[in-house]
């Protein structure tokens, strides 16, 4: 799928397991951190670049709340993503992770690690998990039913002279990361009425990164695994739910606000305003039913079927990508739309292959409202500063660029 509008939106995401959506819920919160580096702006086509790789990883691959610290932001010049961290291991130590509801398994760079970066540009330090250093650790054997389990989510087999259970991930991009699976503990803060628990735990099989290979080794936006929020039996989610100690529900709320931040949960939030859309069911990842966009009120003509969830179809949602990606029946009429209403006003032109606007005034004033509608009246409304990615600042010109705040 093509598209390169950004929209930015305050978006509360809450995917109760299998089978429902809210636009937020058991609340267990991690902390989201930025990815890019605040020092320079970020061009569209490296945030593309970087979505491919998110998209490559996509298609390869009870009675309280349980939180994680949520940080980073939507601001492509600032992060364009969000990350959290997990406690592990006997004593615990901390790891950042990146939230991908696109994949399953947790992983963290193990000791020693081939190709694993040492440093990183987030300003965060890395750190890198060692199963002999911590007391509570086990490996993972091939006979374990849990290795099993693994397949479903990564390419899973065993080192002939070890007995491990190993598992391989290869991204759309070439890069990759291989390892072996290890049950340990897990440390979260656990809400449960009022109270709050702090250093709650619970067993939990992880993967163990021993090779890294492209952008995964790069240290300008390194950060020490990938936190895997989907469907299958191994990821987390699924783990602490048959525990019986968090329900199978998640809430991932991103903050808009030049702050950036958010909520991280695992379980639900209650909130009276929210507006529920059903998943797409039988469906690896979070597939919705996208029915149709309008710009201005006016619903734009775009045959259903561009919408419809196929093999290679539908619109998923992926907290691991910076922008939104429309198929081109759906965008070249979106930015026709656009265009049109807005031509009057302001110079539109193409730049380095983007639909772009040399805008004098404020956007707020000259472009319209779009509105994705969802399936059960859920919508999006978003607004011009929304869909809009500054690019210079003599004009100014301002380019399309769809994605979430």
């Amino acid at each position: 799928m093509s598209a390169n509008f950004r929209a930015g939106l305050t978006v509360i995401l809450a995917v109760l397991l299998p089978a429902a959506v809210v636009l937020c819920g058991f609340p267990a919160t991690m902390t989201l951190e930025r990815a890019f580096p605040t020092s320079h702006g970020i061009e569209l086509s490296q945030l593309r670049a970087r979505d491919r790789v998110r998209h490559g990883r996509m298609l390869q691959s009870l009675n309280g709340v349980v939180d994680f610290p949520v940080q980073g932001t939507y601001d492509p010049f600032l992060v364009g993503l969000y990350f959290t961290r997990v406690q592990l291991g006997s004593p615990p130590k901390e790891f950042y992770v990146q939230i991908d509801t696109g994949s399953d398994v947790l992983w963290v760079s193990c000791n020693p690690c081939n190709g694993c970066p040492t440093s990183s540009g987030l300003q965060i330090h890395l750190e890198s998990f060692d199963p002999s250093s911590s007391s509570t650790a086990s490996l993972i054997t091939c006979s374990d039913q849990r290795c099993a389990l693994g397949a479903q989510s990564s390419d899973s087999g065993c080192f002939t002279q070890s007995n491990q259970c190993s598992y391989t991930f290869q991204y759309g991009d070439g890069s990759g990361t291989s390892g072996f699976y290890v049950s340990d503990l897990m440390y979260f803060d656990a809400i449960v009425g009022n109270s709050l628990t702090s250093n709650s735990s619970a067993k939990v099989v992880f993967g163990c990164s021993t090779s890294q290979t492209g952008d995964l080794t790069k240290s300008d936006r390194a950060v020490d695994g990938i936190f895997g929020f989907g469907q299958q039996s191994l990821s987390v989610i699924s783990q602490l739910a048959s525990q019986g100690m968090a329900p199978n529900v998640f809430s991932h709320c991103l903050s808009g606000s030049s702050g950036g931040g958010g909520i991280l949960v695992l379980g639900q939030i209650m909130e009276p305003n929210i507006v529920y859309t059903p998943l797409v069911p039988s469906q690896p990842h979070y597939n919705l039913n996208l029915q149709s966009i309008a710009v201005n009120g006016q619903t734009l003509a775009i045959d259903s079927t561009v919408f419809t969830t196929s093999s290679n179809r539908g619109t998923i949602i992926d907290s691991g990508t910076t922008l939104a990606y429309l198929a081109e029946e759906a965008y070249d009429p979106f930015v026709s739309a656009i265009t049109q209403t807005v031509s009057q006003f302001v110079r539109p032109l193409v730049s380095k292959g983007n639909q772009c606007y040399l805008v004098t005034s404020s956007v707020s004033e000259i472009f319209p409202a779009v509105s994705l509608n969802f399936a059960g009246g859920a919508s999006m409304i978003l607004k011009p500063q929304d869909y809009l990615l500054q690019q210079n600042s003599v004009g100014v010109l301002q380019c399309g660029a769809l994605g979430f705040k």
